[in-house]
């Protein structure tokens, strides 16, 4: 009997072992690499999750800041599985909350069928938005791709993830932000870029941290960029500025940034390079005129002076960026205090919705490129922000899901557990960037396919010739209303994506 028993206890033994190499070698989850044989209790209680959430724990829409349905359709986009939902909604649809409803057409566009002449990919920017056209930018380009990776700086995010996305978006034809962190050699594996400016002008500053304009030529040169951003602030924490703590601060992640091994790397709360909107503008025509790089900014939308004297000045002096980001007090990567992430600057609808409208009203909205972010990374958000004048959409936080993240929570702390945002080696070790590029692509992809098919739904041919007129808002007692009328965009303003027919010319 104990020799039987010894027996049973070596093949169990044996067979967790035989888990623990599996897991190790492995590379499609991070999670079971980093975490052999306990990992796979996460899996388990996942599997169990819709049978235990009957009785216990969250619905399947509960959980902030994405709730599990909306995690599940990344997961299954990215990984090439079924993303549709059987047995109906389980939206308490008749509990009315500001419920936003897509009017379909009872005749809806047919998907193209290539054989066009001159027919282009139905999911780029409308030729009749071209980045830097309207300012005559030597380098003004159409995106190829409605939907593009946000801003997330290598430091942030690890070496591998930063590949990874990267990968993704040269598989997806797509741009990927680098946010304000500089170009890595991670950033140079097929993916186009938009280089990010942020407050402490890493890769373009000079010893002193002030901007430089030669130290950007040179950040620029040879590498895949297609157009600047500045940014000015971010939805997680606009007006505060950040910090990467001095124990994250390699030597490799200082020689992207252009500051010193192991010290504190601080982006200040405001740029020192300009201080008002007329600063601001004149910057921008500086970065463009030596580049010859379409130039926007970003920002999250708090005073709304700033942008009705930013459309007065673009007026009066010709100049200006040429495309602006919004994002919304929802969004960002980043680590934030509490009050900042719950409290200041506008969530996107409100946010987006003011600015492009101090904008159109100035007669402006033909010539910028408008690209949102906080949350759009899903079909009906994205054509949400479609209805309300996005030509284009920045995922973030839904980019880091499609390679691993599974929502944590802990960023701020670098014990990222998926490998995504850490600096630590043995957690990054788990996630294979080659593999995750595909699931990156897998999702862009699914993504545009989904809103491109919410567009037809509509009666039109691309997201960009969705009006405001297409969405309804239903609040409380049943009242109902169209979106143009609930955030009071003007009948005369341009349909979003289409500009003056000369410039449409020119593309």
């Amino acid at each position: 009997m104990r020799k039987r028993t010894r027996g049973i206890a070596l093949a169990s033994l044996a067979s967790l072992a035989a888990v623990v190499g599996y897991d190790v070698t492995q590379n499609r989850r991070a999670i079971l690499r980093n975490f052999p044989l306990v990992g796979h209790f996460r899996y388990l209680l996942e599997g169990f999750g819709p049978e235990l959430r009957q009785y216990i724990v969250t619905s399947n829409n509960e959980e902030r800041p994405f709730s599990r349905d909306q995690r599940r359709w990344i997961k299954n986009s990215s990984e090439g599985q079924p993303s549709v939902f059987g047995f109906g909604t389980d939206d308490e649809v008749e509990a009315v909350d500001n419920l936003v409803i897509i009017k379909h057409s009872p005749f809806p566009a047919p998907a193209p069928t290539g054989d066009e002449p001159g027919a282009q990919p139905d999911f780029e920017v409308p030729a009749a938005k071209v980045l830097g056209a309207a300012h005559g930018r030597k380098h003004a380009f159409r995106p190829a791709s409605v939907v593009n990776i946000s801003g997330m700086s290598f430091g942030a995010l690890s070496p591998p993830a930063v590949e990874a996305l990267n990968r993704g978006a040269a598989i997806a034809g797509c741009l990927q932000n680098t946010g304000e962190g500089g170009i890595s050699p991670y950033h140079r594996n097929g993916g186009e870029l938009i280089f990010q400016v942020g407050t402490g002008y890493f890769a373009c500053r000079d010893d002193e941290g002030r901007f430089s304009l030669e130290r950007l030529l040179e950040t620029v040169e040879g590498a895949p960029v297609r157009a600047i951003e500045i940014k000015l602030s971010q939805g997680a924490k606009p007006g505060l500025g950040g910090l990467l703590p001095a124990a994250k601060v390699t030597p490799e992640i200082a020689a992207c940034r252009g500051v010193p091994v192991g010290v504190d790397c601080v982006s200040p709360p405001s740029h020192s390079a300009f201080g008002d909107v007329d600063g601001l503008i004149e910057f921008v025509e500086q970065v463009a005129g030596a580049t010859g790089l379409p130039v926007g900014i970003k920002s999250a939308v708090g005073e709304l002076g700033f942008w009705e004297e930013l459309a007065s000045r673009m007026n009066a002096t010709g100049g200006g960026p040429d495309f602006i980001t919004i994002d919304g007090g929802e969004g960002g990567t980043g680590a934030a205090p509490l009050a900042f992430a719950d409290h200041v600057s506008l969530p996107f609808k409100l946010g987006f919705a003011s600015a492009y409208s101090s904008l159109a009203r100035a007669g402006l909205a033909g010539d910028i490129v408008f690209i949102g972010a906080g949350r759009l990374g899903f079909p009906d958000a994205a054509l949400f922000a479609s209805a309300l004048g996005c030509d284009m959409f920045n995922v973030g936080r839904e980019a880091m899901m499609s390679i691993g993240c599974i929502q944590a929570q802990r960023c701020h702390t670098g014990g990222c557990p998926a490998g995504v945002a850490t600096q630590s080696r043995w957690l990054m070790g788990g996630l294979d960037p080659q593999l995750k590029s595909t699931q990156a692509a897998n999702y862009i992809v699914n993504l545009r396919a989904e809103l491109l098919a919410l567009a037809r739904s509509c009666g039109v041919s691309h997201p960009a010739q969705v009006t405001p007129d297409h969405i309804e808002i239903v609040s409380e007692r049943y009242g109902h209303a169209p979106l143009r009328e609930v955030f009071g965009y003007e009948a005369d303003w341009p349909i979003p994506g289409t500009v003056a027919p000369e410039l449409a010319a020119d593309a």
